[in-house]
């Protein structure tokens, strides 16, 4: 092993390679390792080579990992040749880590005098007077990437920098990330929107193994074959089978069957703030249906949630009268005890067989019942606030951006969890998410917000899944096909041959 953290604890085996002048995406399932591999390629862990109980020295290592390209990097790692600059995953934090106005930050970090190039290209322009404590969750993530970006640094790391982002601004900052790999620096994104890794690297390493008890990284891959082959469980160059199931994406346009009762209604709505306005059409939803909700960030997405859950109050209109359960979109670990004890003081169900089968080994939180909150990862967090929101008696169950964090497998797992508990319950979800495959997924009707951004947004819809998928890609100037191997969706690169066909044809939306 490279580095093994206890007696029957963790263990890793190999290390992802930096390569300059190329972006390295790395794919693997929470719990895997990827972290630990950061913090051995940072410098912030030795890797102890599997003696937990009498670590090497540097030089020891070195000499274990000489003539090898890990080897090289890490001997000008620990002589401190080599700078880095990373991008964390849990951007929520920044706020404690930073108090004052955007500006002041983006000041004290800017190294390289571009901060004002990427202020435009990530469009921070109208928040930088702003305190950070104010700031969205995707105004953060655009904060944290350009922090990261206008650093001088040799090696640059992204820990999912799509999360909270929506498409057009997944787009541009992978364009902004991909920028930085030169003949001099090495860039390594972890991510687990397959879309955004798709076009944001130019290799993939895969981590695979067993969450929790071992990760092993994988020999580099071209982009489309390591994604493809991650989805199907097997390595054919390490001869491994890692799953015991391929993940497949079927025809997702195929409709379900929903009940024609209407379970829940809402009244055109209007909330004014001292410098952004929303309007939001009369709607209803149907019992069993699933609402997706889509648009740029800075429209109202988060703001018509809280609407709904009685959280703010409209200035137009009337609070809905049925009870809505809110998942925020930041889960936070400030919450005393166990999961367990939470889930448990939240719900009668806890112990039923149903709820155990559907929500807690579904959501695969059996290994996580006795953790506490506050020690939590972030997709393990995401998922037990899913788990709390799906606790509560309520007509309809509000999810905002709920694969933030999550893995691949685990990001089907919580949409089909979803579904089937609207279902089976006979209630509707109302989910805001910026993953196009998620929410092709989940979604059965659409409620696309438009406007403009951080000053007026305004609803179209509830419309039929095609017709607010094409709505939503063409108002962000992109097209989306449909990988031949996996069916799993892919964004056109602009001016190819199929983006034009598409544009052409007005299908932004994949075709069949």
């Amino acid at each position: 092993p490279m580095h093994r953290y206890n007696v029957n604890a963790f263990e890793l085996f190999h290390l992802p390679i930096p390569k300059k002048g190329i972006v390295v995406g790395i794919l693997g399932r929470n719990g895997i390792g990827k972290s630990t591999a950061l913090n051995i390629l940072s410098g912030n862990h030795l890797p102890n080579l599997g003696h937990y109980h009498q670590p090497p020295t540097q030089e020891s290592i070195e000499k274990q990992f000489s003539n090898t390209i890990i080897g090289d990097y890490l001997k000008q790692l620990y002589k401190k040749e080599i700078k880095i600059s990373f991008k964390p995953q849990r951007i929520e934090l920044l706020p404690k880590l930073f108090q004052g106005k955007v500006k002041d930050l983006i000041k004290k970090v800017d190294e390289k005098n571009i901060s004002k190039l990427l202020i435009d290209e990530l469009e921070l322009n109208n928040i930088l007077e702003r305190n950070i404590a104010d700031l969205s969750g995707g105004e953060l993530q655009r904060l944290a990437i350009l922090a990261c970006c206008v650093k001088k640094a040799d090696f640059y790391f992204f820990d999912e920098p799509a999360s909270f982002l929506d498409v057009t601004s997944r787009i541009k900052a992978a364009k902004i990330i991909k920028s930085l790999a030169n003949e001099n620096t090495s860039v390594m994104v972890v991510e687990h929107d397959l879309a955004t890794l798709d076009y944001i690297s130019d290799e993939i390493q895969i981590i695979y193994g067993h969450e929790g008890v071992f990760g092993i990284v994988s020999q580099s891959k071209s982009v489309r074959r390591g994604i493809n082959e991650y989805l199907d469980g097997f390595l054919p160059d390490d001869n491994i089978r890692f799953r015991n199931y391929s993940i497949k994406f079927f025809d997702s346009l195929e409709k379900k069957r929903i009940s024609k009762e209407i379970l829940f209604e809402f009244d055109e709505l209007e909330k004014s703030y001292k410098d952004f306005k929303l309007k939001v059409n009369p709607g209803n939803i149907r019992k069993g249906e699933v609402l997706a909700v889509m648009g740029e960030n800075g429209l109202g997405k988060t703001t018509f949630l809280k609407l709904l859950a009685n959280l703010e109050t409209p200035d137009k209109g009337n609070s809905p009268k049925k009870k809505v359960a809110y998942k925020t979109q930041y889960p936070s670990s400030d919450v005393d005890g166990t999961v367990m004890q939470w889930i448990a003081k939240t719900t009668k169900e806890f112990t039923s067989g149903w709820y155990q089968q559907n929500i807690i080994e579904k959501l695969g939180l059996l290994r996580l019942l006795n953790n506490k909150i506050s020690e939590l990862s972030g997709g393990e967090l995401q998922k037990v606030y899913i788990a709390i929101t799906l606790s509560q008696e309520a007509d309809v169950y509000a999810f905002d951006e709920p694969s933030a964090f999550i893995d691949v497998e685990d990001r089907l797992k919580i949409a089909e969890v979803i579904k089937e508990f609207m279902t089976r319950k006979e209630k509707a979800a109302i989910v805001v998410d910026h993953d196009v495959q998620f929410v092709d997924y989940i979604a059965d009707s659409i409620l696309v917000f438009e406007g403009i951004p951080g000053k007026e947004g305004h609803v179209y819809g509830p419309c039929d899944k095609e017709e607010g998928m094409n709505r939503v890609l063409k108002l962000l100037d992109i097209t989306y096909r449909k990988d031949k191997q996996t069916n799993r969706p892919r964004i056109n690169k602009p001016g190819s041959q199929l983006d034009s066909e598409q544009r052409a044809l007005g299908k932004y939306y994949y075709t069949k």
